[in-house]
């Protein structure tokens, strides 16, 4: 749905079960169509649509797509933006590192990709772009400390990354559809913020793409340059950049001053917690912490220390035995926990990352597109879990309401900040 001065919100549909297709579309039909009916009744609502691989190869096949896109149109929905980051299962059993698998080194991870770069262009609206969230390239602790292990993993990440851009510049030429890779960093990602993403797009990227292009199609120098910059872009995933505690209007800038885009913001909260001196009251904030510890997904673990240095780990299991001992100020763990809900207990969320972002984006035309990616409704702790299209109108609305001039300024005074029907986590 458009928001104030023209932004498209969705959330991203990777939150609900389904690894085939039918498994997808009943998926959308179940959850999707009542969100907006609750959100958007009567206007356009976005679709931040998810495929696995199995999906995106089964949707191909047959009139799947042809009735796919009538389905849309009759409901009044449209896909600007697909989630490409996880290739296969998603849900029901341990994800982990396995997220990252295949990573860009292969050949099934740029075939992926192709595939739904081609079903976007099939899918998007005339007059809109299109963007795919991607992995950070691979996986840095499947990594040894050997630069030359490394280096290896770059450059084959960056010639399929050439390849796929090729493929976007000539799907441009043959549509007219712009659909563009929005390269996600996250902790432990080969690429986990905007230093490394910089550093890579200049270094790697940027001169390696280009030149790519100029040789299999012909292209100039500049025109090259503009096709990767219009077809690589950032997904700025909130919760990541708050997890390396990064301040977003200096990663905004350093990106426009090196004319690097951002395909998406994806709108999600970490949870966090300010340490106490005492023992008693770490001992307190371990068990809050513990109830968050589950074996689906990984939530690494970034600590905050005195002197401004940041430790770093895997995994919330490998970090809770540290944090009655450490020297540690502030914890902040990968777990996606809701956007609209700024305390748990005696946690916190990076809610206030979100605000900031928002305020920008209400000054700045970042990007078009803003995804809420609250995935873990499965795995939240009891107390805290609500009815999943509840929970998904509670998000969606709470982002509107705090997007600066989004509402008249009497009904942004007036919008409440917390829903008295949420009972508090204790």
């Amino acid at each position: 749905m458009n928001i104030n001065q023209g932004y498209h919100l969705t959330y991203c549909t990777n939150i609900h079960p389904g690894e085939t297709w039918a498994a997808v579309f009943e998926s959308l039909k179940t959850y999707l169509l009542p969100v907006k009916a609750r959100v958007a009744s009567t206007t356009p609502f976005a679709v931040g649509l998810r495929l696995s691989d199995l999906a995106s190869r089964e949707l191909e096949q047959g009139e799947h797509l042809a009735d796919f896109k009538v389905w849309l149109d009759e409901n009044g929905l449209y896909v600007p933006i697909i989630n490409g980051f996880p290739f296969g299962s998603f849900h029901g059993e341990v994800v982990k590192d396995d997220v990252h698998r295949p990573d860009w080194t292969t050949p099934e991870r740029l075939a992926y990709t192709k595939r739904l770069a081609h079903l976007l262009a099939a899918l998007l609206p005339e007059g809109l772009e299109g963007g795919i969230s991607t992995s950070p390239l691979s996986y840095k602790p499947w990594l040894t400390s050997n630069a030359q292990q490394t280096e290896v993993i770059l450059q084959a990440s960056t010639q399929n990354l050439a390849e796929l851009v090729e493929e976007l510049v000539k799907l441009r030429q043959q549509t007219g559809r712009l659909i563009h890779l929005d390269i996600e960093p996250e902790p432990d990602g080969v690429l986990e913020n905007s230093t490394e993403f910089i550093d890579y797009y200049e270094q790697y990227l940027l001169p390696q793409v280009s030149d790519h292009l100029q040789i299999r199609l012909g292209l100039s120098s500049e025109t090259a340059t503009t096709a990767v910059l219009d077809c690589v872009r950032l997904c700025y995933d909130v919760c990541h950049f708050a997890l390396a505690y990064e301040e977003p209007a200096a990663v905004f800038a350093q990106l426009a001053a090196r004319g690097i885009k951002v395909g998406r913001v994806q709108i999600s909260a970490a949870l966090k917690a300010d340490l106490p001196a005492t023992l008693e009251d770490r001992q307190a904030l371990l068990q809050q912490f513990e109830a968050f510890s589950e074996s689906t997904y990984l939530h690494q673990v970034l600590v905050r220390n005195q002197d401004e240095s940041i430790t770093q780990y895997p995994d919330l299991p490998a970090a809770l035995p540290h944090l009655l001992g450490s020297q540690a100020q502030e914890w902040r763990s990968h777990f996606h926990v809701p956007v609209f809900l700024e305390r748990y207990h005696l946690l916190q969320s990076t809610q206030l990352e979100i605000r900031k972002v928002l305020q920008l984006l209400a000054t700045q035309p970042i990007t078009s597109y803003l995804e809420v990616e609250t995935y873990t409704w499965d795995v939240l702790p009891p107390a805290i879990k609500q009815d999943l299209v509840g929970s998904i109108e509670r998000e969606l609305t709470w982002v509107k309401q705090n997007f600066p001039l989004s509402l008249p300024a009497q009904e942004r005074s007036a919008a409440p900040t917390e829903d008295p029907r949420i009972p508090a986590w204790s």
